[in-house]
C-alpha cells in the first residue's frame, strides 16, 4: 500500500527567495543534463549517467554552479 501526504507551505519572503533560487538551479541543470543527453543520441553514442554528468561539469558556465 501507498500512503501519500500532502504539504502546504508557507516559507518566509527571505526563504521564497531561496527556493526560488535552488529549483532555479535545479532546472538549469536538468536542462543542461538533458542537452547533453540529446547531443549524444543525435551522435548515436550511448552515455551513462555518470559520462552526462561529467560532460555537463566540463561546460558548466566558467566552473562555477548557478
Amino acid at each position: 500500500m501507498q500512503v501519500r501526504y500532502r504539504y502546504r507551505l508557507y516559507p518566509a519572503p527571505g526563504q521564497r527567495q531561496a527556493l526560488a533560487r535552488t529549483f532555479g538551479c535545479a532546472r538549469v541543470v536538468y536542462n543542461d543534463c538533458l542537452r547533453v543527453r540529446d547531443e549524444a543520441y543525435a551522435n548515436k553514442e550511448k552515455i551513462s549517467d555518470t559520462e552526462v554528468w561529467n560532460r555537463r561539469k566540463t561546460t558548466a558556465y566558467g566552473g562555477s554552479w548557478c
